[in-house]
């Protein structure tokens, strides 16, 4: 299903998801897929920062700052989830809000995007395993993912809503 034309009140599929973090131009695209596209955003900010500032103090407030931006998303995402999934009494609840998952799925996808760019490992040998390491993480994410939403959906798992 295009993210374009998925329902408000519908959790997004994994790969909605992956598609947010790189996509900036969708005006009337689904909430939690803004607030994921946000996400990405502040990690790799985060990242380029720790790369390239060597002011210890400046880059400290940065990084405060880019935290604060993704506490306000993960937030936004939870808020989502408050108001539009039916919260099952009796289901498991899971141990992190959505908000959290899709935080480290973002943080994850930048990581991966960075190992495929990455040139300061000594050999290609090095990058392959770095890349492929990288990229296995982001797939075990997402498969945790695909199957959070699923038991959601079929009310064997709640979501908290703190």
């Amino acid at each position: 299903m295009p993210i374009d034309h998925l329902d408000s009140a519908q959790l997004p599929t994994p790969s909605a998801l992956l598609r947010a973090f790189t996509e900036t131009d969708h005006p009337g695209r689904h909430r939690v897929l803004d607030a994921a596209n946000g996400l990405a955003r502040c990690h790799d900010r985060r990242r380029l920062l720790l790369e390239t500032t060597s002011n210890v103090e400046a880059r400290t407030r940065c990084i405060d700052d880019i935290d604060n931006d993704r506490t306000a998303l993960i937030a936004r995402i939870d808020d989502w989830v408050a108001t539009h999934i039916e919260h099952r009494e009796g289901a498991s609840l899971h141990t992190e809000t959505l908000g959290a998952v899709i935080d480290r799925m973002a943080a994850k996808w930048v990581a991966a995007q960075q190992a495929l760019a990455a040139q300061t490992q000594t050999t290609p040998r090095q990058r392959e395993r770095v890349t492929h390491l990288q990229w296995c993480r982001l797939a075990e994410l997402t498969d945790g993912y695909r199957d959070l939403i699923t038991d959601v959906t079929e009310h064997r798992r709640r979501l908290p809503v703190w």
